[in-house]
Parts: C-alpha cells; sequence; structure tokens
C-alpha cells in the first residue's frame, strides 16, 4: 500500500448528539492528524457507536463542533460520508450470513465500479475494468490480512463459517475498497480472545500506518500503543442547574474529566465526554440508511439503568436495540 497519509484529519471541541430522550455523548474533545489511529473506548451503552455514526455524517450532532479532513460536522454531512466508511457496525453495515465471502466481495466491487468512480472508468473496456476490480480486492484483503487460502472453503466460505476475527478481517476489507480517508470500525474487540484482540488491532494499526486514519470502537485500547489516540465514552452524575431546573449539567468537582496525552503524532487525546449519561438521547437512524436527524429532549434521567436505556434508544432505528 502507498505510504503516503491521505487519511482524513480529525478533530471535535464539545461535540455531543442528543435525541428524544437526552443525550447519547456530549463534551467530546480530541485532535487526531491523518493516519492516526483513534480508539473510541467505553462501556456498552456509553454511546461509543453513536459517535462514531456522528463523525461519518451518519448522525446530526447537537452540539459542539468537529470536522473530518477539513469538512465541518454537521453542515457538510454528504461530504464527509463519501470520504469516510464503516465496517463491521450492527444494523449498519454488516455482513450477510447467507452470503459467501466471494458473493461479498464481488457485490461491493461492483458497487465500488459503478458508483464510486469516474465515469471515464465507466467507459473503459469491460476488461480493464474487470482487472482494476480485481485489484481492488486484492489490495483491500491484503491490508486488512485477509488470506482467502486459510478459509474452510477459500472464496466459496460462507460468512456464518467465519470464525469472529475472519469476519472482521472480512467486514474491514470490504469497505477498503472503496478508499476512504477514514476507516470507522465498531465493535473491534467483541468476543475476541487475547490473540485475537492484539491481531486486530496489528491490522488497524498497520492501516494507519499505511495513510488511512482509523476510527475504532472498543471495550479496551491496545496496550503499549503510544501513538493512539484514546476517546473515552462514558457516564457522568446529572447536577440540577442553580435555578433547580432538571437535566442541566453542570462539572461535578469529584469526577474529574479524563484527558489523555499528546502521542508521538502530535495528535492530542480526548478529554471524556459526558457520554452516555441520564436518559441518553435516541437520535433517529442514521444518514443514508433512512433515519432522520435527532431532536432535543427535556430532563434526563440520572441513574444507570437509564444510561443503558438511553444508549438502546439512540440505537434504535440502527437495528441495534
Amino acid at each position: 500500500m502507498d505510504s503516503t497519509p491521505h487519511g482524513a484529519a480529525v478533530t471535535a471541541a464539545g461535540f455531543g448528539l442528543k435525541g428524544p430522550r437526552g443525550w447519547a455523548f456530549r463534551n467530546i474533545d480530541f485532535t487526531a492528524g491523518p493516519g492516526s489511529l483513534i480508539a473510541v473506548q467505553g462501556p456498552s451503552g456509553s454511546g461509543r457507536t453513536c459517535l462514531l455514526l456522528a463523525l461519518t455524517g451518519r448522525m446530526k450532532s447537537a452540539a459542539g463542533t468537529a470536522e473530518v479532513g477539513g469538512l465541518p460536522l454537521p453542515k457538510k454531512k454528504a461530504a464527509v460520508r463519501s470520504v469516510t466508511a464503516l465496517a463491521h457496525v450492527p444494523g449498519v453495515a454488516e455482513l450477510d450470513p447467507a452470503l459467501t465471502v466471494g458473493e461479498h466481495l464481488r457485490e461491493r466491487a461492483l458497487l465500488q465500479g459503478r458508483f464510486g468512480g469516474s465515469l471515464r472508468a465507466l467507459l473503459r473496456p469491460r476488461q480493464e475494468r474487470r482487472a482494476a476490480a480485481r485489484a481492488l480486492v486484492d489490495t483491500a484483503l491484503t491490508a486488512a490480512g485477509l488470506d482467502l487460502e486459510t478459509l474452510p472453503k477459500g472464496i466459496r466460505t460462507s460468512v456464518r463459517d467465519l470464525e469472529r476475527l475472519e469476519a472482521l478481517r472480512l467486514s474491514v476489507a470490504l469497505a477498503l475498497i472503496g478508499g476512504p480517508r477514514l476507516l470507522a470500525v465498531d465493535d473491534t474487540d467483541l468476543k475476541l480472545s487475547d490473540d485475537e484482540r492484539a491481531a486486530a488491532w496489528k491490522m488497524l494499526h498497520g492501516l494507519a500506518v499505511a495513510g488511512t486514519t482509523v476510527l475504532a470502537v472498543c471495550s479496551e485500547p491496545p496496550e503499549g500503543d503510544e501513538d493512539v489516540v484514546l476517546v473515552r465514552t462514558g457516564s457522568r452524575p446529572e447536577a440540577t442547574s442553580p435555578e433547580g431546573a432538571p437535566g442541566t449539567p453542570t462539572a461535578t468537582p469529584d469526577v474529574p474529566a479524563t484527558t489523555d496525552t499528546t502521542d508521538s503524532k502530535g495528535t492530542t487525546g480526548s478529554k471524556d465526554g459526558e457520554a452516555g449519561k441520564g436518559s441518553q438521547g435516541g437520535p433517529s437512524g442514521p444518514e443514508g440508511t433512512g433515519g432522520a436527524d435527532g431532536t432535543p429532549a427535556d430532563a434526563p434521567a440520572t441513574d444507570a439503568h437509564d444510561d443503558e436505556e438511553g444508549a438502546a434508544d439512540a440505537l434504535a432505528e440502527t437495528g441495534r436495540a
């Protein structure tokens, strides 16, 4: 792969997303340069996936500012979607267990050739188009570390027969076929063994080194990797306003915000957004998948049970609830 960084720089300041029942996440602050590996860490239900979808232009933010490759959000959501790709996002970008690996690859290459290229490319002879498609697929598979020869039935292996790490690699490869500047991966380490988790992070780190900015949702970030930009989501207590109005959050002195150090690329980690608060917001489904943008809410609740309910509500129309 080309080692020249072509990834998108990502910045966020006071970034937040709110829906009918409150905040999905808020006060997210970080800066990451092109070709960074960004790890979004937090417990399930803390707004991690909502943050991933908002930063890729699939959900509309409600507070703060963010930019991807110089494109401001939410004003340029469509443009951001054109330079980003999703992988392994349940209900939004997931594999069909009824299809084979080869069918997935052919379908994605066909869509890329039909809608992702220029008019000049469409007018090339069929043989040239096929050769270009094969090259795209081979490059993506190599970058994702998926060797078709090691699969039980090679390219004819059904998705349902893939191991979890193999399925993750395939999902990443499919996303890479479009040549995104930012690759967003959900549930990176879900139900992986320690060795599989290490292999997954090695793959994503390699993509970042090769120039693609990677945004990966995880339960635990990779250990001992100083180049990772860490963004944490999680719940913090609500407080009432001086006037006693419920649902007006203030800083809690005995719960400090989490701020990460600057990495070797000069990028800055995140200060914990107050994601997953109260009855977290339920924006509708992600942009480009039939969902509408979220709308503001009134007083969020404050107990832990409502934290989880709010996160489920925020993703209800993505098929994850």
